[in-house]
């Protein structure tokens, strides 16, 4: 994601490509770039925003850098628990960081959709996929979607459920008991299923990410907003005016 990052914001015309960070690839060269290993080169830099794809625990150490130093953050990873975000809004005071589950804008898009459908249902599921790749689960996404459709209806049928025959057949229970189940396989990107039920009908709510470059309007979107907001905020959904 990094380096389709990189190259996205290289090719934008109102933006311009200044430093690159990857501990495990310094040297490399990303669109004119030269990659460094340490975070600290963002701010010798003086870059206006930065973008972080990396994993929970490099985020929570390198966010709080950025905050200090004044910089803005579009923020990728997954994994961020609601403490790690309570450090970060009290971080970011003087500058601002966007934390988004999902970048593609159909995946904001079905989860507002989601939402919209929950109180008219009485049964919910929801089935993520992701590429082998991937450690954590559920994904953000999964996790967000469930949450925005528990906080939009509580009222929910019981699991029938009694006996599984196979320990986790039944998924994880999310937020107003609402399942979650976790693919991990080989040729996919990201995938997300959100199966809502009630007498005689069933709506499928499904949305596709079959390329990485689904994701950059969301990440150019976010990098060209981030200043207008204030402090800490989390999703994309306000920016497209959802």
């Amino acid at each position: 994601m990094g380096a389709a990052v990189c190259e996205a914001v290289a090719e934008a015309d109102d933006m311009v490509l200044v430093a690159a960070v990857d501990p495990v690839a310094p040297g490399e060269v990303l669109n004119g770039v030269t990659v460094e290993g340490e975070i600290a080169t963002l701010v010798d830099a003086g870059v206006e925003v930065a973008v972080d794809f990396t994993v929970a625990e490099a985020s929570c150490r390198n966010l709080p850098v950025l905050a200090e130093a004044g910089i803005h953050a579009v923020v990728g990873t997954s994994g961020l628990s609601d403490d790690d975000l309570a450090v970060l809004r009290s971080a970011f005071v003087d500058s601002n960081c966007l934390v988004v589950p999902n970048f593609a804008i159909g995946a904001v898009l079905m989860q507002r959709f989601a939402e919209v459908a929950a109180p008219w249902f009485d049964t919910a599921e929801v089935i993520e996929f992701h590429h082998d790749q991937k450690v954590d689960a559920p994904s953000g996404t999964a996790l967000s979607t469930v949450e925005r459709m528990a906080a939009a209806s509580a009222d929910w049928a019981e699991d029938p459920t009694r006996r599984e025959v196979l320990t986790g057949s039944r998924g994880g229970v999310g937020p107003a008991d609402i399942r979650v189940h976790s693919v991990r396989m080989r040729g996919m990107v990201a995938h997300q299923e959100v199966l809502l039920g009630t007498t005689g009908q069933t709506l499928l709510i499904r949305h596709d990410t079959t390329d990485r470059s689904s994701f950059m309007p969301g990440v150019l979107l976010a990098v060209r907003q981030v200043s207008t907001l204030s402090g800490l905020n989390v999703g994309l959904d306000g920016l497209l005016g959802l």
